[in-house]
């Protein structure tokens, strides 16, 4: 039961039905009980509030005649007796006034402005009218009708300053003016008011306001108005410039350049020089940045960038490219940029797969970008090839690359990175100038604390630096050694250390043989363990957990529990960076480790750990996945993706067959979710290609999830399959199988092969049933609602239930897509509406940005049909908004659409026909064939132009 008090009393089935409560007395009851909360009532408690001190005879009786019959509506179980007396049985959020308050504290704990916005409005959406409207003449219910009504205001003001924040004044000094006169001594409600009234260019009305509510309070209580309203006022009269709107950005959203640990020192004419190149009027739109290993080149190129974040309206973004391989193509390139950009979960949806660097080029084709391309120097070519195509195809794109060798294609802006300035004289004052000893002296503190520059160890901090040229990561990485020596002892060792150099640095750049000489007396500083942690860390392509870290770097020469104080001593040293749960090797210390492992004889079998390892974890997430820690393990598959595909690569490379397939079988799901369905296609087909054994199963296995994925990505796809045929007959596990039925029945329903899914699906469903699987039963029974509307709902609510009770989002979000059509088919606007906003709230919840766009679509539509054409246009503009940003343009046609009707509504027909026809041209523009949607802006663009 599901049961509503924000309003009316109303009470819900599990079906959603309405179910009427006969008899006041009996819903009086039944408030009563909500009141509490499913805390027990006394009898005697009951009895005084139903009958106000006057009780009829047996007054017990009677009120245990009105429990049965509100047993009878509700069920036996739902009403419990016991010593304290009687209560509804309620075990979470089945009281709308319940749900309200989650959805405020969820709001007030985002820190994203737009977001708080949304959770506020879906929480004030659930009010259908005055709290326990039909109950409110009873004592009983004053007091919670009090709470509740306090609660609602403050949202409502909450949600105005947040608005305030978004810079919505206009709206806001129309929509506060009547709330305000219903509720005059609110201060906070009225400073919202003013502000939106000042900030819309009513400054007189804003005053007087504030005059109204000084003569109230005076008449009605004898006081004066608080300081904070007094303080606005005041600020209005003076008309001081905090009191403008603020400049609406949403940075946090738009870009996911790091937070720096550290300052960025010496380097502030270089950004400087960066920005220059890049800002709107200097006409340079690729800049890459040069320089060797361990100079700066990503610090310098991440602070520039997140500088100039404001003047890209589609975001700064930075791609690592560290982790793909040599071999790695344009499309491999561009793959990596979609996923950043967030464009990954709508790729399934577009044409021209088989072409992603077009498609990218497509997808950003309007938008105004920065893209920070870092780590580019084993990827030059085809770097220089998907930049090119960019700059062609994007006139607002900006790139800005990090390497050791220029891309050398027209448009370019090559910008060495030098090394830090050295001190010109070996005076304190000349020294402590040097930005190479600034840094030097910021790290040496932090690692020995009470270290500072002084006269003393001026000269020996100057002759560490000239030894080491200036190169950042070597004075980083020896200032940890003042932990043990003085500055001239340091001094000293790295006289000794360099002075002829070595000869395995012969041949190298003067600067390369300095953090070569570096890196090599560091190494031979460590104990023998610590090397080996260090050069095997260097299989992992994007960082690693401690977990990881432990699984590839222990073996027979080194225990498992012994790894974390190892790592402990890495970090120290400067060789390991700790962020936040992972550790990362820098760049150019990664690069030297890999040496290392090869020379140690250990490349071979730390490879294949890495791949067990990494195989294992996707194993283990891949159940995970459709369970209540959904969301966690997406965000944790998300922070591996780029070492899983390092695992895929090694295990075909190495003739792995067996792990490659078990890898991409466990991944799919994940591929599917994330909608990366282009990843899911190429990866699967080459572990099907891999050299080596893996087991039939398997590749049964593989090749049924490559069935579903192709049909959801190839238009020739479904001739693959023949008809009544079964791609995953041979597999023994009946859940798999099962659950690799419905996915490619539902393949096979989506490309007009109804009856073929179909069949599949319903075989899915008697599999699942018969393994006990309820994941695969719920999912079958989800998409045999929307193939049998005979049986439509009736699937859709078990299914509901069953995806509840094993607490899998998605599949709660399918299932209560199924349950809204069926309540629009029946006209039930309400419920209809309600569902989809439960939707809404799971698809942002897990990311899933298209499915986003279609709540945010039929939410409109609903809005529409119950006439209420301002809040559809405000649906259809977020709608539009998330399109634009995730490139999905069918999303945008659809969002347009709903404008032009929201705007034909509302008589404004100019409106109407430039937002048709935006979806016309977006429509064309995408590459899709003429589709239902374009035949409804034809017919809307022509019923406008009868009207």
């Amino acid at each position: 039961m599901r049961y509503g008090v924000l309003g009316p009393l109303a009470v819900w089935d599990a079906g959603e039905r309405p179910v009427k409560v006969p008899e006041a007395k009996v819903r009086a009851l039944l408030a009563n009980l909500l009141a509490h909360g499913g805390g027990p009532v006394p009898a005697d408690r009951l009895i005084e509030d139903l009958w106000a001190g006057n009780p009829p005879g047996g007054s017990a009786n009677t009120l245990q005649t009105k429990v049965s019959q509100l047993r009878r509506v509700l069920g036996r179980d739902q009403v419990v007796r016991e010593p304290a007396g009687y209560r509804l049985l309620l075990t979470g959020h089945e009281v709308d006034a319940a749900r309200f308050q989650e959805l405020a504290e969820r709001a007030r704990s985002h820190r994203e402005p737009a977001v708080r916005r949304r959770l506020f409005a879906d929480a004030l959406a659930l009010w259908r009218g005055p709290a326990y409207a039909d109950v409110a003449e009873f004592l009983f219910a004053r007091g919670e009708i009090a709470r509740l009504e306090e609660l609602r205001l403050t949202v409502v003001e909450e949600q105005a300053e947040v608005r305030l924040t978004l810079g919505e004044h206009t709206s806001l000094a129309a929509e506060l003016g009547e709330l305000v006169a219903r509720h005059p001594l609110r201060e906070r409600l009225r400073m919202a008011h003013m502000r939106a009234l000042y900030r819309a260019g009513r400054q007189g009305d804003a005053l007087q306001s504030f005059q109204e509510l000084r003569s109230q309070l005076s008449e009605e209580l004898g006081a004066s108005p608080g300081p904070a309203i007094s303080a606005l006022h005041e600020a209005i009269l003076r008309q001081e410039p905090q009191l403008a709107a603020p400049a609406v950005t949403s940075l946090s959203c738009r870009t996911n350049l790091p937070a720096p640990l550290t300052p960025l020192v010496g380097r502030r004419e270089a950004v400087g020089e960066v920005r220059a190149l890049l800002s709107p009027g200097a006409h340079t739109r690729l800049v890459t940045l040069t320089g060797l290993g361990g100079v700066g080149k990503t610090r310098l190129a991440i602070a520039a960038a997140r500088d100039m974040a404001e003047r890209f309206a589609d975001g700064v973004w930075l791609v690592e490219l560290a982790g793909l391989g040599a071999a790695s193509t344009p499309d491999d390139i561009a793959e990596r940029v979609i996923t950043t950009l967030g464009l990954c979960d709508t790729a399934a949806t577009e044409p021209d797969l088989d072409d992603l660097v077009g498609w990218l080029c497509q997808a950003v084709a309007d938008k105004h970008l920065l893209i920070l391309l870092d780590n580019c120097e084993h990827l030059v070519e085809p770097v220089a090839v998907l930049a090119g195509a960019v700059l062609s195809a994007v006139p607002a794109g900006h790139l800005l690359v990090t390497s050791q060798e220029a891309l050398g294609i027209p448009g370019e802006v090559v910008r060495p990175v030098p090394p830090l300035a050295l001190p010109e004289r070996t005076d304190p004052e000349a020294v402590a100038r040097s930005s190479a000893v600034e840094l030097f002296v910021a790290r040496a503190a932090a690692a020995a604390p009470g270290f500072v520059l002084d006269a003393d160890n001026a000269a020996s901090v100057s002759a560490i630096c000239r030894r080491l040229d200036g190169i950042p990561l070597a004075l980083e990485l020896v200032a940890s050694r003042l932990r043990t020596l003085s500055p001239a002892e340091l001094a000293a060792s790295l006289d000794d250390r360099f002075a002829p150099p070595e000869v395995q640095v012969r041949g190298l750049p003067a600067r390369q043989r300095t953090l070569r000489a570096m890196l090599d007396w560091s190494w031979q500083l460590l104990a023998v363990d610590e090397r080996t942690v260090l050069r095997r860390l260097a299989v992992h392509a994007d960082g690693c957990t401690l977990p990881s870290a432990e699984a590839v770097c222990s073996g027979p020469d080194l225990a498992a529990e012994r790894v974390p104080d190892l790592l402990s001593r890495l970090v120290d040293r400067s060789l390991v960076v700790r962020e936040a749960d992972r550790f990362r090797l820098l760049e150019s210390v990664a690069a030297y480790c890999a040496e290392r492992l090869a020379e140690a004889g250990e490349e071979a079998i730390v490879r294949a750990r890495f791949v067990r390892c990494h195989t294992e974890l996707a194993e283990r997430e891949s159940e995970r996945l459709r369970g209540p820690d959904q969301r966690r393990c997406l965000e944790r598959l998300d922070a591996e993706t780029v070492n899983l595909r390092r695992a895929l690569d090694l295990a075909v490379s190495g003739h792995g067959a067996g792990y490659a397939v078990r890898l991409v079988n466990a991944l799919t799901w994940y591929w599917f979710l994330r909608g990366r369905l282009t990843e899911a296609r190429r990866s699967l087909q080459t572990a099907l290609a891999a050299d080596g054994e893996a087991p039939p199963a398997a590749l049964v296995t593989a090749r049924a999830w490559l069935t579903g994925i192709e049909l959801r990505t190839s238009s020739a796809a479904a001739a693959s399959v023949p008809a009544g045929g079964d791609p995953t007959a041979g597999i023994d596990d009946p859940v798999l199988r099962a659950r690799l039925q419905w996915f490619v029945g539902t393949g096979l329903t989506g490309h007009g092969r109804r009856r073929d899914g179909v069949r599949l699906v319903e075989a899915s469903l008697a599999g699942a049933r018969a393994a006990g699987d309820r994941w695969g039963e719920a999912a079958a029974l989800v998409e045999l609602a929307g193939q049998a509307p005979e049986r439509g709902e009736c699937h859709a609510e078990l299914g509901a239930a069953l995806f509840q009770e094993v607490g899998d989002r998605w599949g709660q979000l399918r299932a209560t897509r199924s349950l809204a059509l069926t309540a629009e088919h029946d006209g039930d606007h309400a419920r209809t509406e309600r569902l989809h906003r439960e939707g809404l709230v799971v698809a942002e919840e897990l990311g899933l940005w298209t499915e986003v766009v279609e709540a945010l679509t039929w939410l409109g539509r609903t809005a529409l049909a119950g006439g209420h054409a301002g809040r559809a246009a405000e649906l259809y503009e977020r709608a539009l908004s998330v399109s634009a940003e995730r490139a999905y343009s069918r999303g945008e046609v659809r969002a347009e659409i709903g404008l032009g009707l929201a705007a034909r509504l509302r008589g404004d027909r100019n409106a109407a026909r430039r937002h048709l026809n935006r979806a016309l041209a977006k429509s064309r523009s995408s590459g899709h064939a003429p589709d239902a949607d374009a035949e409804v802006a034809l017919a809307e663009l022509d019923l406008v132009a009868r009207t």
